[in-house]
């Protein structure tokens, strides 16, 4: 089955073994488990370029250390250190961590710098082909163990393809063609809606005297009457 990892095992079978073991374990969804290999990987990187210079250095943040301390200040080499301090912090937590995660996301990060890590080894450190430093990680590979036919462009520029094909016909779908003179004839015309305009009729005044103030002197006329008769009467 092919790896990420093949331009290892010519430079460093131990280390290809590892970290081709990580991948493995990625496969079967066992994250947790590949973070911490990936940092033993890391920490047997680090073992080996640090090589005759290692003296009482027994961790890996001791090597670590000194590894940085004899450093020349480049920026592959800050590059290299940073992958290595990556891996093993990322591995501390997975071992030490008291819930599973299973991220997912985590573990193939550390399997990319670990990626990285293996190509400034044997680069720079083995004296492998500059050739190594034009490989890339993928992922297909990872998940599937098939290499890809296709080159990066090559994907990208199918996927575009799909894409605007796909935004196409999204747009044939929403499109309203315009009726044909039969169709507008076949077709009721909608009605248009009336609208309803209320109008207040105005009262017209009624001429004469109102028949209540006519109430109203009848009944004042008959009260003076009976006063008039009580008042004879008295006398």
């Amino acid at each position: 089955m092919a790896a990420n990892f093949d331009f290892l095992k010519k430079v460093d079978k131990n280390l290809f073994e590892i970290i081709n073991e990580a991948e493995n374990l990625y496969r079967d969804e066992y994250f947790e488990q590949c973070m911490s290999q990936t940092r033993r990987f890391g920490e047997n990187v680090c073992k080996s370029v640090l090589g005759k210079n290692r003296t009482t250095e027994e961790t890996f943040d001791e090597m670590l250390a000194t590894l940085k301390d004899k450093g020349h200040g480049e920026d592959q080499e800050k590059e290299f250190i940073e992958d290595l301090y990556f891996l093993k912090k990322h591995g501390n937590e997975s071992v030490h961590s008291s819930k599973v995660k299973k991220s997912a996301m985590d573990a193939l990060e550390c399997l990319q710098r670990a990626f990285e890590v293996a190509i400034n080894f044997c680069v720079y450190n083995k004296g492998a082909d500059l050739d190594v430093l034009k490989l890339r990680y993928d992922t297909e590979l990872l998940i599937t163990g098939k290499k890809s036919k296709k080159t990066l462009t090559e994907r990208y520029t199918e996927e575009k393809r799909k894409t605007s094909k796909k935004s196409k016909k999204s747009k044939k779908d929403v499109t309203v063609f315009p009726l044909s003179s039969k169709d507008k004839k076949s077709k009721p015309a909608a009605k248009k809606s009336k609208k309803q305009y209320h109008t207040m009729s105005s009262r017209k005044k009624k001429q004469g005297i109102p028949v209540f103030w006519v109430l109203v002197g009848i009944s004042l006329l008959v009260s003076v009457v009976i006063l008039i008769i009580m008042f004879l009467i008295s006398l």
